[in-house]
């Protein structure tokens, strides 16, 4: 824990009583952050249907790449001359992550529009699978992620995107690692912890 005691009006806090308040903390930022990914999300997919859809696993974690590395490339250098900031790449890296991990579960690549009230749902639905996976890590290690830094999640998710690609080339399979959809879930709770991070100023 990075305080031994804090304050909340006159009253003085324990570590326990710490941990509970950012955690409950924690839980409101990343709604806050989801929220406005969903609305992205949904918007694009009103305006160009469910094209994402014919994306097989190892196009989705191409597309988080490219966006993972400009993130690394601005960092780096400090300056950008097309569009999307980093703030925007992290938010299209947690659309990706959803997407690889519906993609995972209808398990078909095709050309098929869905249904905007069933991508909202399936959107929901992983979305709300990551947060508690979240919550619970959390749990675990006491928020340790606030003392990390925007390079450190951009690094972890590159780190993320090459053991899918290596799963992927083992025909799915693992021995004792985690699954690809656990590194999607893993992706996308990076990004929305350096979008926290990015809303309170901290690089």
């Amino acid at each position: 824990m990075r305080y031994a005691v804090s304050c909340m009006g006159s009253k003085l806090l324990t570590n326990h009583e710490i941990c509970t308040f950012l955690m409950s903390q924690t839980s409101s930022q990343f709604d806050l952050a989801i929220a406005s990914c969903s609305d992205i999300f949904i918007k694009k997919t009103k305006d160009y249907g469910t094209a994402w859809r014919v994306l097989r696993i190892i196009s989705v974690v191409d597309q988080i790449f490219i966006k993972a590395l400009r993130i690394r490339t601005i960092q780096d250098i400090g300056t950008q001359k097309v569009g999307d900031d980093i703030k925007d790449e992290f938010k299209g890296i947690i659309n990706y992550s959803v997407i690889g991990l519906i993609q995972l579960k209808l398990n078909d690549p095709k050309v098929e529009d869905l249904p905007v009230d069933q991508v909202q749902t399936l959107y929901k639905e992983y979305v709300g699978f990551s947060k508690n996976t979240m919550l619970d890590k959390n749990h675990d290690y006491g928020e340790a992620w606030r003392d990390m830094s925007q390079e450190s999640f951009a690094d972890l998710i590159l780190v993320k995107l090459l053991r899918i690609r290596q799963i992927l080339n083992n025909d799915g399979k693992t021995l004792i690692s985690e699954g690809i959809d656990a590194n999607f879930v893993d992706i996308l709770n990076y990004a929305v912890f350096a979008l926290i991070l990015i809303e309170e100023g901290k690089h």
